[in-house]
């Protein structure tokens, strides 16, 4: 009885170990699904602040308010 027993061979056990898990798999799937919806949607609503553009030369913000140094600090400086 104990011969009519095969070990696997060394390639069996090398294929079940790339195999991910499913519960694993699962959340890569999903993970994926949330990303593409929230990106369409995202998409879909279009920029937040359409004026605004990254970083301008001089060191002023979009708007015109100047450095952050010459911010009013509400009493702080």
């Amino acid at each position: 009885m104990a011969e009519s027993r095969q070990k696997s061979p060394a390639g069996g056990a090398a294929v079940r170990r790339a195999v991910l898990p499913p519960a694993l798999l699962g959340f890569l799937l999903l993970l994926t699904l949330m990303f593409a919806l929230s990106y369409a949607v995202g998409s879909a609503a279009g920029p937040v602040s359409p004026g605004m553009s990254g970083t301008s030369p001089g060191g002023t913000s979009p708007d015109g308010g100047g450095d952050v140094q010459d911010m009013d600090m509400g009493g702080m400086g």
